[in-house]
């Protein structure tokens, strides 16, 4: 359809403005050819008619001798014979004699005769038909006429001009034709260059939304058309990285979710078993309800990262912008970690700053983004490392909140990739994969941005960049 659409959009537009154009065209090149050759015709029979009125009105006012008599000697020696006819007419608009011998029969004149007989100028022109042809008459009244000899008349008929003209206008009409092939030929070839990839590229762009990521497209011109092709298997590629990011979140996420529904259900059974035969140890419960406890907070904090995510997807997260300290929420959220980093033999340093930094922003959410970034410096670190929270104002406006760690770091190819939705770059730990995502948006949504630098092996250092409230 879309092909058919194409095609018939070209004839209609491209080729039907050139056959208009070329219709108007062979118009107005019919209409200046013939006002061309009739008027060539016309101005070679009055230029004779002149000519031939000018030696009778010299003669006549000389009066060298008969009038009648040299008047016939013209008509005999009319040398145009072949390309028009002498005649000449009594007063009365008859014809005496002609330069072909032949006298026409009475009536049959043109109405030039009786105009010019009339027309005190004493010349008249008539073209049109007369018995079935076309023809050029003018009659002319010269001075000295006599009863017998009174006006002569040129006729010239227009039948070969006519040809001439037809000849002309089929001519110029089968260089139109020749001009509408070859542009709907080259504009067939041209039309098909794009249609044709562009119905391949439909049927791979259907087989892509289907869910066929590995269908790729060939570019065979270094055009647009190679561009798009280009572009599609750019897409096809992000899209088939994307789903399978989103299938290992899936699987991420379940395996999450399972491990502490395990743990809570193996602990819950277990005190039960012991409820029911009477022999509860104290501390054995008091264990089991940590671990309990523990790992429901744990699958809140995942349902809430979810629902989040979900939130920033459909765009219904609101901040709740309030005036607020940000060194003193950041020491709020690097204290929450003290504890864990003692049990996990690492080592969390705060070098906290005496200055105030006001900014504008959402306590709460601000608070989840500096909780976030902490657990996977402490997630991705190994025991006997070190995480390093600092701050300090910049010189545009800005306060930098460096977390570095001395953990795993991010290999170079994905450093680029880990604030993408669903991407996790290594599967050994823990994670859903969505939280840097999630913070980063939170925190663009407040006017800035996170900076990540990182060396495989060595350790990462992510920075909270947050503009200061004027």
């Amino acid at each position: 359809m879309a092909v058919k659409k194409i095609t018939r959009r070209w004839i209609s537009n491209s080729l039907g403005v050139i056959l208009v154009i070329l219709i108007a065209l062979e118009a107005a090149i019919a209409v200046s050819v013939k006002n061309y050759y009739y008027g060539s015709v016309e101005r070679v029979v009055l230029s004779q008619a002149e000519t031939i009125s000018g030696l009778l009105s010299k003669y006549s006012a000389e009066g060298a001798g008969d009038y009648d008599t040299y008047f016939r000697s013209i008509v005999a020696g009319f040398d145009k014979k072949n390309i028009m006819e002498l005649m000449v007419l009594d007063a009365n608009g008859e014809v005496t004699i002609t330069s072909s011998g032949f006298i026409p029969e009475s009536g049959t004149l043109t109405p030039d005769c009786a105009d010019a007989l009339a027309s005190p100028e004493g010349i008249s022109e008539y073209t049109g038909e007369m018995n079935g042809e076309k023809l050029l008459s003018v009659t002319t009244v010269p001075s000295g006429s006599t009863e017998d000899f009174h006006s002569f008349r040129l006729v010239t008929s227009l039948t070969r001009v006519d040809t001439q003209i037809t000849v002309v206008i089929i001519l110029t009409g089968l260089i139109c034709v020749a001009i509408v092939f070859f542009v709907g030929v080259s504009g067939s070839y041209f039309i098909n260059s794009i249609v044709t990839p562009v119905g391949q590229i439909g049927e791979v762009a259907k087989k892509i939304s289907a869910g066929d990521f590995n269908e790729r497209l060939e570019p065979k011109t270094d055009d647009e058309i190679g561009e798009l092709c280009k572009t599609i298997n750019e897409m096809a590629d992000e899209l088939g990285a994307t789903e399978r990011m989103k299938n290992d979140f899936i699987s991420s996420v379940s395996h999450e979710l399972r491990t502490p529904l395990t743990a809570i259900k193996g602990w819950a059974e277990m005190l039960e078993d012991s409820s029911r035969e009477g022999n509860v140890d104290i501390e054995t419960m008091k264990r089991g309800m940590g671990v309990i406890i523990g790992e429901t907070d744990r699958l809140s904090v995942m349902v809430e990262e979810l629902l989040d995510f979900s939130r920033l997807q459909s765009g219904r997260m609101v901040l709740q912008p309030m005036m607020l300290d940000i060194i003193a929420e950041l020491s709020e959220a690097v204290l929450t970690f003290e504890q864990r980093a003692i049990r996990e033999n690492k080592e969390l340093i705060f070098e906290e700053s005496d200055d105030i930094i006001p900014v504008m922003g959402d306590k709460n959410r601000l608070r989840q983004v500096f909780v976030n970034i902490i657990d996977n410096a402490l997630k991705y670190s190994d025991g006997g490392g070190s995480v390093t929270v600092t701050t300090r104002r910049t010189g545009d406006g800005f306060v930098d909140i460096a977390i570095k760690d001395t953990g795993i770091g991010i290999p170079a190819d994905q450093l680029d990739k880990v604030k993408t939705k669903f991407f996790k770059g290594n599967a050994t730990r823990r994670g859903s994969g969505i939280g840097l995502a999630v913070a980063d948006e939170i925190i663009r949504m407040h006017g800035g941005e996170i900076l990540l630098d990182s060396v495989e092996g060595e350790g990462t250092t992510v920075t909270i960049r947050l503009p200061i409230h004027k």
